[in-house]
């Protein structure tokens, strides 16, 4: 497929990458998204999703995601899972991307590339990663069961986590730099109403 020419190249395999291909893939423009890591992007590790309309209960960030992604193929996207474009250059009218050992032509790129983690930047952060300090509580939280845990941040993301990890945690200290959080105010409602959340404010 490297020298196949095709009419979209979509970076990036989360929420934004698929919605792009379920509009491209119906309109029958050859599509390929390029998943660097999981299928799903963030969303994928997230607990509940209840702001997405058609659910009223809420439903799995990892259900979904695939259901977005069975959608895109339905209509004929391709996907190159654990495929990351390192560089992409233009190449007369078109562009190539390349891969650790691949190249693809394409005659429009969309880039998708979704939110990462931020780091705190402390001294011992990288070297402690996966040893006390994780970036996903999907992921990691059953590690920390009974264990008291402190969770930096107070937008939607955080917040969120927190919550989660109360199903774990013997208990969950919020910490932010403002003295207010930035979450929506259900997320907060629910967060303040838990006993097992403690917040410590840094003004």
């Amino acid at each position: 497929m490297s020298e196949n020419i095709l009419d979209v190249a979509i970076i990036g395999g989360g929420a934004a990458g698929y919605t792009s291909a379920i509009y491209t893939s119906r309109e029958r423009l050859k599509t390929v998204v390029f998943e660097k890591e999981m299928s799903g992007g963030t969303t994928a590790i997230t607990d509940i999703v209840e702001n997405y309309p058609g659910f009223p209960e809420g439903i799995t960030g990892a259900e979904l995601m695939e259901n977005f992604k069975k959608q895109a193929q339905k209509f004929g996207t391709e996907f190159e899972e654990f495929t990351p474009i390192n560089k992409i250059e233009k190449e007369g009218n078109l562009f190539r991307l390349t891969s650790d050992d691949e190249s693809f032509l394409a005659k429009t790129v969309i880039v998708a590339t979704g939110g990462t983690p931020r780091k705190l930047g402390l001294q011992q952060e990288k070297k402690l990663y996966g040893r006390g300090i994780s970036y996903c509580a999907t992921c990691d939280g059953p590690f920390f069961k009974d264990k008291n845990i402190a969770v930096i941040g107070g937008g939607d993301a955080a917040v969120q986590e927190a919550i989660y990890l109360t199903k774990f945690a013997k208990k969950v200290t919020v910490i932010h730099r403002r003295d207010k959080l930035r979450a929506t105010k259900d997320l907060q409602t629910k967060a303040f109403a838990n006993e097992k959340i403690d917040f410590i404010w840094i003004r």
